[in-house]
């Protein structure tokens, strides 16, 4: 089996509760062709302090001012050199120490660009809230207002250089905005892992409130328009419709 080197790129600001387990759900997976990277957009509080702790196992860290989380992650691309790039958030870590192990597998096994799976929405104390289960992928279930959980979104490097970077025009659609752009618009071939990849903190900022809320419908709409999706309006009343069946 080719060992892949799979680029991890978390992204933090002010995450000093959160980012320890990031960090050890990341150093501790068995695959070892790891390659990790931390954006800090220059946290105010202890975040730094705990990054260091663990900076023996961590490539490359980098603390600077930035444009935002889509500004941050664009930064870990640049200097990602692994044959594989996926994104882990600082309130985020994976399901267990087999996830790299899965993803590094299966592009090598299937003839796929990009891979993703499914993921588990937790509250602070650890409880699973509701699990998102993405299903197989047929071109046009962007159409009906599916999308995948961008946390488990996996693709080889090349396809960042063939159809660019996150877009920071779309704000908090900026993931939304490039998986429709690679998976429904260029079309780049697509496998999907059936297990729960990352367990996900919830409260995101697009949902933190009503005005948050329509702006992110508003990108949601945006990103549709120029990704050729066949009714917008009407994938734009799926979309939310589609978490729905997250809570059952």
């Amino acid at each position: 089996m080719p060992n892949l080197k799979i680029s991890v790129i978390t992204v933090t600001y002010n995450a000093e509760a959160t980012i320890g387990a990031c960090i050890c759900s990341v150093i501790s997976q068995i695959y070892n062709n790891i390659e990790y990277i931390i954006i800090d957009g220059a946290s105010t509080d202890s975040t730094l302090a705990v990054i260091k702790e663990y900076e023996n196992h961590i490539n490359k860290i980098i603390s600077e001012p930035d444009k935002g989380i889509y500004d941050a992650i664009n930064k870990g691309i640049g200097l990602a050199t692994g044959d594989i790039i996926g994104v882990l958030n600082a309130d985020d870590f994976f399901s267990g120490p087999t996830v790299l192990h899965s993803i590094a597998a299966a592009f090598n096994s299937v003839e796929a660009d990009i891979l993703y799976g499914d993921l588990n929405y937790i509250d602070k104390k650890g409880n699973i809230v509701r699990k998102w289960r993405s299903g197989e992928y047929k071109h046009g279930k962007f159409n009906h207002g599916w999308m995948p959980p961008h946390p488990t979104f996996y693709c080889k490097k090349e396809l960042f250089e063939k159809f660019g970077n996150y877009s920071l025009c779309f704000g908090t659609a900026a993931d939304y905005e490039l998986m429709l752009r690679f998976i429904h618009l260029k079309q780049a071939p697509v496998y999907y892992i059936k297990q729960v990849l990352v367990k996900m903190t919830v409260g995101g900022v697009s949902n933190s409130s009503y005005k948050n809320r329509i702006k992110a419908l508003y990108y949601d709409l945006k990103a549709m328009y120029i990704n050729e999706i066949n009714f917008p309006l009407i994938a734009l009343i799926f979309k939310p419709l589609r978490k729905l069946e997250q809570f059952l």
